[in-house]
């Protein structure tokens, strides 16, 4: 029989925050706002103190959440535009300077708005010395990667900005996959890793990443967003980053970082040459013929969760406002609202831009323009560290050596699944093999012919914890620094344990693999590196 272990949560010590939390300002107050503002309450005593966000509904109820409560907000504590904070905050400090009575300073950012607005608002953050916390991607260009890099980085030759900096790279702080790289690195339990499988299955039909975020939503267009494998998996390539090329515990030894980087995917279903005949001309699920039997329904995955009394995500997403409608006028009015949005449609007469920078939640998924990835493969090559071999070419067993062998990693994003964003990895090593599927880690042992299985803690939230995770990861860095006497190098090592470099390197291995894939060629990760990185910093 196999042996089972379960492992426990985070201990109170480990949650510990001074009495004068950081505190935080979040921009953008959709549904990565919220999920980092709870994140905040559950993890830690850290204090979400303003919100900046246009869209007036939201940025009401999440200050009514997570600021203000019941009572009205207060100055500094509710913005209209991100633009407003940073112009408010810099006026805040001339009065302080003068002597003035000012609200208290906060420490640091959420910065969770959509992805091609990161880049400005980081840059523009940046002189103001905040600790950032910005949601993945960091940017949707290598361009304005690199810009962000430069910007936050306070002079030549420096390679640690003067605030904590981190990225939404959730899945490297999941309990789950902690304990994967903890039994891979640390504890052995399958010797040198050979290769490894992980898959991302972005979901079955009902979700929201297959429908809301792709095909209809806000990250359907390349040209308006950025590739499918940055948008939505830029944090699984850091993860196997994090795996197979990142030291154990504090070494400062260099990562062992691939060699060549390859990738093939498309679009392919979700256009109109799959478009079913009896649809007809449609181009809106309210007006098609064939809604009533397609099980991409908008109908089916709006209304009909609603009429179960659903007023959460996903419908949230499509009316933010929906809680309200009940409450002035019932069910019935909240449907009426939620099928007005769904009838939302376009034709050839709506400008470019407008039928481009918007979501359609009721638009027909093979008409809706989508040209972004929704079956893609990438392949990640390692050789052997050439330290492994003497001069005899005899491979050696050094420790400073160890896990710098040569390697394989394979990552499949797939549209096309019945599991909802749960992450699937099995790993191939000397001594064994390990099956983990997000919520239990299979270990067998090639010698003793036995397997271990263990049950991480699973603590709730967003990615297997991971949402938390980092939350409390951030929050822990910047008490660090402002309570706790730690250089912002130290904090970033010891609670992020990742660095700025780190991060641009997860991201430009994604662009590394747009680049193979769009050129139908292997690319060759040192040169591309030096070329496209080096070279322009």
């Amino acid at each position: 029989m196999p042996q089972e272990y379960t492992t426990s949560g985070p201990s109170a010590s480990s949650l510990s925050i001074s009495s004068d939390p950081p505190r935080i300002v979040v921009i953008g107050a959709g549904s990565r706002g919220n999920a980092y503002a709870r994140a905040t309450c559950n993890s830690s005593n850290g204090k979400i103190v303003a919100v900046a966000e246009p869209v007036e509904v939201k940025r009401r109820l999440f200050g009514q959440k997570f600021i203000w409560g019941d009572e009205n907000p207060r100055e500094g504590q509710m913005f209209e535009d991100w633009k407003d904070f940073i112009r408010w905050e810099y006026d805040r400090r001339e009065k302080a300077l003068r002597g003035e009575s000012v609200p208290r300073a906060a420490d640091g950012v959420f910065v969770c708005t959509m992805d091609e607005t990161h880049a400005e608002i980081v840059t523009a953050l940046a002189p103001l010395g905040l600790h950032i916390l910005c949601e993945k991607p960091l940017a949707t260009t290598l361009d304005d990667c690199l810009d962000i890099y430069k910007t936050l980085l306070p002079g030549e030759g420096s390679t640690c900005p003067p605030a904590i900096f981190a990225v939404g790279h959730v899945l490297r702080y999941s309990p789950h996959n902690m304990l994967l790289r903890k039994l891979l690195l640390e504890d052995d339990v399958i010797g040198d890793i050979v290769s490894i499988e992980h898959t991302e299955p972005v979901s079955r039909w009902q979700t929201k990443s297959l429908m809301k975020r792709i095909h209809r939503g806000n990250w359907r267009k390349e040209s308006r967003t950025a590739p499918s494998l940055l948008t939505k998996s830029c944090h699984d390539i850091d993860l196997l980053l994090w795996l197979l090329c990142s030291p154990s515990g504090e070494s400062e030894e260099a990562p062992h970082l691939p060699s060549t980087v390859s990738s093939t995917g498309s679009l392919v279903y979700f256009r109109q040459a799959s478009k079913p005949k009896l649809a007809g001309s449609a181009t809106n699920c309210l007006s098609c013929p064939a809604e009533s039997v397609c099980m991409y329904s908008a109908k089916k995955i709006y209304l009909n969760r609603l009429r179960n009394g659903v007023t959460g995500w996903p419908v949230k997403i499509v009316v933010p406002d929906i809680e309200d409608c009940i409450r002035d006028g019932g069910f019935q009015a909240a449907e009426d609202v939620l099928m007005s949005r769904l009838a939302e449609d376009y034709d050839q007469s709506t400008p470019r831009d407008e039928r481009d920078g918007r979501p359609w939640f009721g638009r027909c998924v093979y008409e809706a323009g989508n040209d972004v990835c929704d079956d893609q493969f990438v392949t990640l090559t390692w050789e052997d560290d050439s330290r492994l071999h003497d001069d005899m070419g005899e491979k050696q067993v050094e420790p400073q050596c160890r896990r710098r062998n040569a390697k394989h990693a394979s990552f499949h994003m797939v549209a096309f699944t019945e599991r909802i964003c749960e992450r699937r990895s099995r790993v191939y090593g000397t001594k064994g093999e390990i099956e983990a599927d997000s919520k239990t880690i299979r270990v067998y042992d090639f010698e003793s012919a036995s397997t271990d299985v263990y049950h991480p803690h699973l603590p709730g939230g967003g990615h297997g914890g991971g949402d938390d995770g980092l939350t409390r990861q951030f929050l822990l860095a910047v008490d660090a620094v402002k309570n706790r006497g730690s250089s912002v190098a130290r904090a970033q090592r010891d609670h992020i344990g990742c660095t700025l470099e780190g991060i641009i390197r997860s991201h430009a291995m994604v662009f590394a693999a747009e680049d193979a894939r769009r050129q139908n060629r292997i690319v060759d990760w040192r040169e591309w590196w030096k070329t496209q990185v080096e070279n322009r910093l």
